[in-house]
């Protein structure tokens, strides 16, 4: 990155396929002074590194506006390029919005519009302009024919062809003339040259069909991931007193009261406060069971109370809901070309002009060294142009990746770009945490063990402790110590021991909260507390131990049951070809116990940074996937080839993952798995398919059995085909099972 470089942002628009994009990246990146240009089609945004000494935004500006696209600085007003598709301001909301100058009107109160229909585009219009000249060129052609059937074809050639070759001039004065309409400029002109007019105006027409169709795939694509933003309602009703009033959802703030109708779609991110109900979160998460939410549990914004009245609190703010997340996540993912997309684009780079090197020398050589006649090597040589283009190779990773992420986001599976992808399809080894991940991260306790003292006071003293802790072990103790209504000791100076338990200070004493090791390292622990210990670790239990430094208050054991799906999971990795590991900070007894249910690995005893060393001893002999959940999870995340966030994860190891499992489902760690290699194996298809083409085109143009429009044919036809299949991955469910 330059040492003087600024990170700015604007609004593309009119730009509706993969190719636009492209085009833009590329003008914008061979501006000095530019660095880690993102271009993104699905909200239409350039962000880039500037070093304004060198180039200044103007310029870039003008890069942009001399390709036909409009640009406007973020927040500003969308600037519109003549006849072409602006996406309309509802479809992204911008994060981070002022919620102060929300209103209901029409932004917040309206639906979305949808993207224009095909004809109404720039494109379409030039399709249905070109078909009908076509069309009247063949009726003179039946009711006239000779010289004047042959000069309308030429007009009809001329006409059709002005849209084109103007774009390429825009692209050709952003010094990127080795472009397809530059290809099909010259290809169309100089058939016209060899007498070839009607096949001419064929070939425009085709290619104006290959592009409608390219612009509709991309489409469908946007309005599957815009369709999510669509889902959280626009206005909330919040509880005010005792009574309640219409707001924009924009403005809700954490802490307040909303209510949820039967039939509402949930307004915000946040915890249940009163009521019961099912809520369906397959808009969400893809369940397609509602859930039955009770006080205390969380909702998502977007979701829908099916049965009874709720009353939620917000727990985030709207740029920062379960939604808006996704959206982030795959506005990220998109930025992240996979490898191998960055391949394909720098070999376009230097296969264009080899292409059209090709083509001069078959267009000369034969009729210079041979003899041939120049008309018809002229012709092959044009035709060879339109088969060398690699419009359908370079697509071919884009349009797979954006299906992949677009039908993983539908599901609940989300992951960080084409290169995240990538990495995903390689996995051999999956390591998970245990609590959270594995098993419900809902422990409950099932003994209550005191040895100095009674019960009442085992259990006070532990939840004054672990007051305030976030940790499922502490919750679960805070919850027992109300059920029981136990009068809870005030507790000073508390902090966390991480991968180990819990100190405070009560009334001048310190107290430890934490695992049996901690009480034997204190000397507290005698031998038959230890049987104790071991035998209720047999059990699958885990144990924490109540002390100070001189005595052993008492035991307190728990446990975690595993998820319903978590050995299905893990035998159908197996099934996949891919090993499972558990890593825990549990004790080794526990972690067996619950690992030999599952038909796992499991190392335990692990404190973050054990995590993190064995993940690096792990990565140095397979290909490893983490799935984790808490805070303690974020450094081993990070560590692995590819870190996955369980849906209930903290925002920190959401942050630090490459993807996310919205569910809490086990089982979807195989889904986004199998969405990964699937999307790499489309990839593979799309290139064979754009190369075989390709290559079979070339050799048949060369003997001469195939002309002009199967040359086009050989180009656009490839295009529409690796879209269509990419598209394909849309009907991807995450509930298939096998590899």
């Amino acid at each position: 990155m330059m040492d003087r470089a600024e990170l700015h942002e604007w609004r593309v628009t009119g730009m509706d396929c993969g190719s636009c994009a492209a085009k833009v990246r590329g003008a914008v990146e061979m501006l000095p002074g530019v660095d880690a240009v993102e271009v993104t089609l699905m909200n239409e945004r350039l962000r880039l590194w500037l070093d304004a000494d060198r180039t200044s935004r103007e310029t870039v500006e003008k890069a942009v506006r001399r390709l036909g696209y409009g640009i406007s600085a973020k927040g500003a007003a969308p600037e519109k390029p003549k006849g072409a598709f602006v996406l309309p301001d509802e479809a992204f909301p911008e994060a981070g919005e002022s919620v102060e100058a929300a209103d209901i009107s029409p932004r917040h109160g309206a639906t979305p519009k949808p993207d224009p229909t095909w004809y109404a585009t720039a494109k379409g219009r030039h399709l249905i302009g070109t078909g009908a000249l076509l069309a009247s060129a063949w009726i003179v052609e039946l009711l006239v024919g000779g010289p004047v059937a042959h000069w309308v074809f030429v007009l009809v050639t001329l006409i059709a062809v002005a849209p084109v070759a103007k774009r390429a001039a825009l692209m050709a004065r952003a010094r990127m003339p080795f472009t397809i309409e530059m290809l099909m400029s010259i290809a169309a002109t100089g058939a016209l040259f060899v007498g070839a007019a009607e096949e001419a105006a064929l070939v425009v027409f085709l290619f104006a069909v290959g592009e409608m169709l390219e612009g509709l795939a991309a489409s469908r694509a946007r309005g599957s991931i815009r369709a999510l933003a669509d889902l959280v309602p626009k206005t909330a009703r919040l509880v005010v007193g005792d009574r309640i009033r219409e707001v924009p959802a924009e403005s809700l703030a954490i802490g307040q009261i909303v209510q949820a109708r039967p039939g509402d779609r949930i307004p915000a991110d946040g915890s249940i406060v009163r009521g019961t109900s099912g809520v369906d979160e397959s808009p969400v998460t893809g369940e397609s069971v509602p859930v039955v939410k009770e006080p205390g549990d969380e909702v998502f914004a977007g979701s829908i109370n099916t049965e009874a009245e709720l009353r939620i609190r917000v727990g985030k703010s709207a740029e920062d809901n379960t939604i808006s997340r996704i959206l982030q996540l795959v506005e990220e993912a998109e930025s992240a070309r996979a490898p191998v997309e960055r391949f394909i684009d720098r070999f376009s780079r230097a296969y264009m002009p080899a292409v059209v090197g090709v083509a001069l020398l078959a267009a000369v050589l034969p009729p210079l060294l041979f003899g041939a006649a120049w008309e018809t090597w002229i012709y092959r040589g044009l035709a060879l142009l339109l088969i060398g283009c690699p419009c359908a190779l370079v697509i071919s990773v884009p349009a797979a990746v954006a299906a992949g992420l677009s039908s993983g986001a539908r599901h609940g599976l989300l992951m960080k770009g084409g290169a995240v992808m990538e990495t995903a399809a390689k996995t051999t080894l999956v390591a998970f945490d245990k609590t959270g991940t594995l098993t419900e991260g809902r422990p409950q306790i099932t003994d209550v063990v005191p040895l100095h003292g009674d019960t009442a006071t085992l259990l006070a003293t532990a939840a004054a402790v672990e007051m305030g802790s976030s940790h499922p072990l502490a919750q679960a103790i805070l919850a027992r110590a109300e059920a029981e209504g136990v009068t809870v000791p005030q507790a000073t100076g508390a902090t966390t021991i991480p991968g180990r338990g819990a100190r405070a200070d009560i009334a001048g004493e310190t107290w430890n909260v934490g695992a049996p090791r901690m009480a034997a390292e204190a000397e507290v622990l005698r031998d038959t507390d230890r049987a104790t210990v071991e035998g209720m670790e047999r059990e699958g239990k885990t144990v924490v131990a109540v002390f100070t430094a001189d005595r052993l208050l008492g035991l307190i054991a728990l446990r975690d049951e595993p998820r319903a799906d978590a050995a299905e999971a893990v035998a159908v990795l197996k099934d996949m070809g891919i090993n499972s590991v558990m890593l825990t900070g549990d004790n080794p007894v526990t972690a067996r116990a619950i690992a030999g249910g599952l038909g796992i690995e499991a190392r335990a005893g692990l404190l973050p940074e054990d995590k993190v060393a064995e993940l690096r001893d792990l990565a140095g002999k397979a290909h490893v996937m983490m799935v984790g959940d808490g805070i303690n999870d974020a450094p081993a995340l990070a560590t692995a080839h590819l870190g996955i966030a369980m849906g209930s994860g903290t925002h920190v190891a959401l942050e630090t993952a490459d993807g996310a499992l919205l569910r809490d489902r086990v089982m979807d760690v195989a889904g986004q798995i199998r969405l990964a290699r699937a999307t790499m194996a489309n990839i593979r298809q799309n290139v064979a398919i754009a190369l075989g083409l390709k290559g079979v085109f070339l050799v048949t143009t060369l003997i001469g059995l195939t002309g002009l429009w199967i040359a086009v044919m050989a180009d656009t036809g490839a295009t529409v085909l690796v879209t269509m299949n990419a598209l394909r991955l849309l009907r991807f469910r995450a509930d298939q099972k096998g590899g």
